[in-house]
């Protein structure tokens, strides 16, 4: 079985993953980054934006600090405003929609440009520990890589699972496997295992849609950006529409709680 050798190991290649194996191998510590998909590093599947009230502020603290998050944000947006500008400043916050596609695509770059860092498309089944000491990862092709430090940033990939009405099926996020083998791996090493819910909305075909009948909010007229090192941009080609429920639509839910998983029994927990 070979064996390679690195200063950190980072599995999962998330927002904080990237962020984990960027720190490290600027610093100079040979780093490697693992991922099931190397196509799909910091894949937005839910929600295409950075920021909003307390996401924003930590986006921007991971700025101040040398991060990555804002300077990739500035190259994939597409709208963006400030928020609760009605309140003092310290309620302001930053949000920015973004081409998910073109983000995915520009912290590839910035990882595969990085020195002291390697990307690595695997599954990582195990951890290799000795007398309480993590020495490494053993993946699901069988290799082994060494390391006095791994960092695990998996996500929703822990033995993940998707709920579709009463349809359930294990998947690290949709089309993507879930980490079966690790989450059993740590639950023998004695840590406890949970999940965290997360509800996501339905895509929508963007022709299918009456604008006519929303209230559109344009992006800011004044410059902003998301990192410190940028100057602010003015982004005048799309705009985000916003609408609201009524009797109509709480009578849909209405008629269908039941096939809801948190209602109907499937998930026996509280989604946040």
């Amino acid at each position: 079985m070979k064996k390679y050798q690195y200063d950190v190991i980072v599995v999962g290649a998330g927002h904080a993953g990237c962020e984990a194996a960027l720190a490290a191998a600027k610093i100079g510590a040979k780093t490697l980054l693992v991922t099931s998909n190397l196509d799909n590093i910091a894949l937005m599947p839910c929600n295409p934006s950075i920021g909003g009230p307390g996401k924003g502020h930590v986006a921007r603290e991971i700025d101040a600090l040398g991060g990555e998050m804002a300077k990739n944000t500035d190259k994939a947006t597409i709208h963006i405003r400030m928020l609760n500008t009605s309140k003092g400043p310290a309620m302001w916050a930053l949000r920015a929609q973004i081409d998910k596609k073109l983000y995915t695509q520009e912290m590839i770059y910035t990882l595969q440009t990085q020195e002291n860092l390697d990307l690595k498309q695997e599954m990582v089944t195990e951890l290799i520990i000795n007398n309480q000491q993590i020495e490494g990862v053993i993946v699901k092709s069988g290799l082994k890589f060494s390391s006095p430090a791994v960092i695990l940033a998996t996500g929703t990939f822990l033995n993940g699972k998707i709920y579709i009405g009463k349809t359930t099926y294990g998947a690290g996020r949709g089309g993507e496997l879930a980490s079966i083998n690790l989450a059993e791996n740590l639950k023998e090493l004695g840590f406890k295992i949970g999940r965290l819910n997360t509800c996501t909305p339905p895509r929508i075909d963007r022709r299918t849609v009456n604008f006519s009948s929303m209230k559109e909010q344009k992006s800011a007229d004044i410059p902003l950006a998301f990192s410190f090192e940028n100057e602010g941009k003015i982004y005048k080609n799309f705009s985000v529409f916003l609408t609201r429920t009524n009797q109509k639509t709480h009578q849909v839910i209405r008629n269908n709680i039941h096939r809801v998983p948190l209602s109907n029994g499937t998930i026996q927990s509280v989604a946040i």
